[in-house]
């Protein structure tokens, strides 16, 4: 009697492990079969809500007034972190009818599952710790709602396209830049006769004009051209024989030729020339001490020259450095040889030797500008310096002062001064107009 018990319940265990394998295998298929259209009813129901979205903020859009959508609530549990919901379970593995939930719950539940079963790690919450904080909402009855305001189908202007006619210009690249400096200053001093300490009266003034032209084809060559041209008048009481003298004469040309070394370095070929405007006098003295072409002066030398952009660009200018230069020295008046290095009763003397240029500009505020050029020049028998240096306060576009100091050394003249030797010294302060471009 037990032994056949024992085999009616084997029995009666494999019918119901049949009938549960079976149950399952369709259970299996049947969901095989409804989730490709529950998914395809998913993301159809997404698009439907993002072009419904869109067509409630795009004002160029218009949305028909029976337009309607219905929010579902289950779509929030696919992009809020993961949580474990009982419904999801239950209706997975419960003997329900699946027919009754809607396509697009039945397509979030399957998802759901799927994340369960195959990344349980994921999950961060359930369903009891949610109600805990807050009673869940299955569904949003009222549905949400933008006030906005959309434009007439009447007033959207369509862009006309229209056919234009393209002309197209290429114009050959200028390399070519110009500048320039010029001012006209004054300067204006009076004692009268009886003045305790005595002195004379003077009236001086200065113009100036500085041009310049320079190419660069941005790649290596450059060509630097710069003019200087100065003439200043003064008198005084006390010169009977002049009723005007020259105080600053200057025709200057810088010129220079270079061939890109590197960033900053250059192979150049420089020139320097200068002579003066008018004949120059002392006070109460008949004698000509210079004149145009007397002397003239041409220093030719090849080196290398740096380019110096300093100081957030406020320090500019070019330093040249050159160990082979020849020097020609001229003077149309035979008797001021002696006193520029000329042998008596000749026009003129060649040397060679060394040269070197500094000739900066240094911005020291948006008032203030230095302009400093230093000249050296030495055949290693005679030496001439040059250091001339012109401090600008700018007061507004066309109201300028400048300081002019001008120490100069030259061992190669006939004549030594007693007091300071082979050193000569000018210098002045003056005030008026200005211009630059």
């Amino acid at each position: 009697m037990r032994t056949r018990i024992l085999m009616l319940a084997a029995v009666l265990g494999i019918a119901l492990a049949a009938h549960a394998d079976t149950h399952n295998a369709m259970r299996s298929r049947y969901y095989r079969m409804r989730r490709p259209q529950a998914d395809t009813l998913m993301v159809k129901a997404y698009e439907d809500s993002l072009a419904y979205y869109k067509a409630k903020v795009d004002s160029l859009s218009r949305v028909a007034d029976n337009a309607t959508f219905r929010f579902n609530s289950n779509y929030f549990k696919l992009f809020a972190p993961l949580t474990y919901y009982r419904s999801v379970a239950k209706g997975s593995f419960a003997d329900t009818d699946v027919t009754a939930q809607g396509p697009e719950s039945q397509a979030v539940n399957s998802v759901l599952m799927r994340a369960y079963l195959q990344c349980p790690s994921r999950v961060r919450s359930t369903e009891e710790q949610l109600k805990r904080m807050g009673a869940l909402h299955e569904e949003i009855k009222t549905p949400i709602k933008h006030k906005v305001e959309l434009s007439k189908d009447e007033d959207m202007l369509l862009e006309e396209k229209t056919d234009m006619p393209l002309h197209l210009v290429v114009e050959k690249p200028n390399f070519w830049s110009f500048s320039g400096d010029y001012y006209l200053q004054f300067l204006q001093n009076y004692i009268s006769g009886n003045w305790y300490k005595g002195g004379e009266s003077n009236y001086s003034m200065v113009a100036s004009a500085t041009l310049q032209a320079n190419y660069n084809n941005k790649q290596k060559v450059k060509f630097e051209n710069k003019l200087e041209l100065k003439l200043g008048f003064q008198t005084s009481r006390g010169d009977t024989l002049h009723s005007f003298k020259t105080s600053e004469d200057l025709i200057r040309y810088t010129g220079k030729l270079g061939l890109q070394a590197s960033k900053n370095w250059y192979y150049t070929l420089q020139l320097v020339a200068y002579t003066q405007f008018l004949r120059g006098y002392k006070s109460n003295d008949p004698y000509v001490y210079s004149d145009l072409m007397s002397p003239f002066n041409s220093n030719l030398s090849i080196g290398m020259s740096y380019n110096v952009d300093a100081f957030d660009h406020k320090l500019k200018g070019s330093i040249q450095m050159a160990p082979l230069a020849y020097n020609f020295r001229y003077v149309s008046r035979k008797e001021l040889g002696p006193r520029y290095g000329i042998d008596e009763g000749k026009h003129v003397k060649h040397d060679f030797g060394s040269e070197c240029t500094f000739d900066l500009t240094w911005q020291l505020s948006e008032l203030i500008k230095w302009k400093t050029r230093l000249y050296g020049y030495t055949t290693y028998e005679r030496a001439e310096i040059e250091w001339e240096n012109t401090i600008s306060f700018q007061f507004n576009k066309y109201i300028s002062s400048n300081i002019f100091i001008y120490p100069r050394f030259d061992d190669g003249t006939s004549t030594r001064d007693d007091h300071h030797g082979y050193w000569q010294f000018k210098e002045y302060a003056s005030i008026g107009f200005a211009y630059s471009f």
